[in-house]
C-alpha cells in the first residue's frame, strides 16, 4: 500500500492488528500499534478491543490491563465488548476476584453486562467449585431478562 502511495488508515491498522494476533504474533501487532500512534492514527475503541483481546488470548494480561487503563485516560468509555474481552481473559487465567471487580466496575460506569459476559463469569465460577457465587449472578441474570429461568 505505502509504496503505491495509499495511505493506511484506523480500519487497515485495525484489520491488520487482528491478523498479527490470530497469527499469535503479538510482538508484530505491538510494535504496529505503536507505528500507527507515531504515524499520527489514533486508535479507536474497536482498535483497543482487537489490542486487548490479542493481548488476552497471548498471555499478556498485563499489558491487557495496562492498555484497559489507558482507555479512561485517553477519555474513551470501554463498551461491553472490550469489559467482557477483558473479564474473559481475567477467567481464564484464574483471577475471579479481578473479574468480578471487572463486572462491578462495568456497571459502576454505566455499561450493562450482557449474556455472555455472565456466562463468562458463572462458568468460571462453576469450575473453580463456587457454586453459590455462580448461582447468585445466574439469578441476577435471569432478573435482568438475559436469561429465561
Amino acid at each position: 500500500m505505502h509504496d503505491r502511495g495509499q495511505h493506511a488508515d484506523i480500519f487497515t491498522y485495525s484489520s491488520l492488528l487482528d491478523a498479527l494476533f490470530s497469527m499469535k504474533q503479538h510482538d508484530k501487532a505491538l510494535m504496529l500499534f505503536n507505528q500507527m500512534k507515531e504515524s499520527g492514527i489514533d486508535p479507536n475503541i474497536y482498535t483497543y478491543s482487537i489490542l486487548i483481546d490479542g493481548l488476552c488470548k497471548n498471555g499478556r494480561l498485563k499489558n491487557a490491563k495496562e492498555i484497559f487503563q489507558d482507555l479512561s485516560i485517553k477519555g474513551y468509555r470501554p463498551d461491553v465488548k472490550t469489559y467482557t474481552i477483558m473479564i474473559n481473559g481475567l477467567c481464564k487465567e484464574g483471577l475471579l476476584h479481578e473479574a468480578l471487580a471487572f463486572l462491578s466496575k462495568m456497571e459502576d460506569n454505566g455499561c450493562l453486562p450482557n449474556a455472555v459476559t455472565y456466562e463468562i463469569i458463572i462458568r468460571a465460577l462453576f469450575e473453580r467449585g463456587d457454586n453459590d457465587n455462580a448461582e447468585k449472578l445466574l439469578r441476577e441474570m435471569i432478573s435482568r431478562g438475559l436469561l429465561q429461568g
